[in-house]
């Protein structure tokens, strides 16, 4: 592995570092919505159950035990949940526009490493080969052709070490990105029920759209 990386030259030791940074995100992100997943269905009937019973402390609490893009809206609903409807929307929208950059976290970053992965194996590549021709053009030629086919081959490394760090970052970057976009459809549709629940207007037709960016 080090003579790899010793014959790709600095290039390949930047593309290695990408493949870490990659690794960590990914790693991270995993985790990260491992951590935040629950039972959606279950947790509102359990929310539903104890809000219908006006036992707000324990419906706060079940909120702060389950700690998730859900149940912090829900938390933040209960908590407003003496004001209008219209206030208790604006208050839940607040609360998922903070959840969203905590899903996003590091993404861009990712993408990056996806894009430029490739187009640094593609550097050294280009820049191992001036050096290997640049060999031939100044002894004329060469007595020994596989000293500068070794030469290209060496050069070429980078090249397929960037594909290998770019095919799985581009790989897990959409997976990602689709997570995060499913949970923000998902906190929008229980926005506008968590509104009915906690006392809202039930000919209520409008939908809250919580703004985001799509990569």
């Amino acid at each position: 592995m080090i003579d790899i990386l010793l014959k790709g030259g600095v290039i390949m030791w930047i593309i290695a570092g990408l493949s870490v940074v990659a690794a960590v995100i990914i790693i991270e992100r995993l985790l990260y919505f491992r951590k935040i997943r629950v039972d959606e269905e279950k947790m509102i009937n359990r929310l539903k159950s104890v809000l219908s019973k006006r036992r707000y402390d324990e419906a706060l609490s079940i909120c702060e035990t389950n700690p998730s893009p859900i149940t912090n809206l829900m938390r933040v609903g209960i908590e407003h949940r003496q004001y209008p409807p219209e206030t208790i929307k604006d208050s839940i929208l607040d609360a998922a526009n903070l959840e969203i950059p905590k899903m996003e976290k590091h993404l861009p970053a990712l993408g990056t490493v996806a894009h430029i992965a490739p187009l640094l194996g593609l550097l050294g590549t280009v820049t191992g080969n001036i050096a290997a021709f640049g060999v031939l053009g100044r002894f004329g030629s060469v007595g020994d052709p596989g000293l500068l086919a070794k030469g290209i081959a060496e050069a070429l490394l980078t090249t397929a070490a960037g594909i290998v760090v770019s095919i799985p970052a581009i790989v897990f970057y959409n997976f990602l990105v689709s997570k995060v976009n499913h949970t923000i459809i998902r906190l929008e549709n229980r926005a506008n029920e968590l509104v009915l629940l906690l006392g809202g207007r039930k000919n209520e037709n409008e939908v809250p759209k919580i703004p985001h960016n799509e990569d």
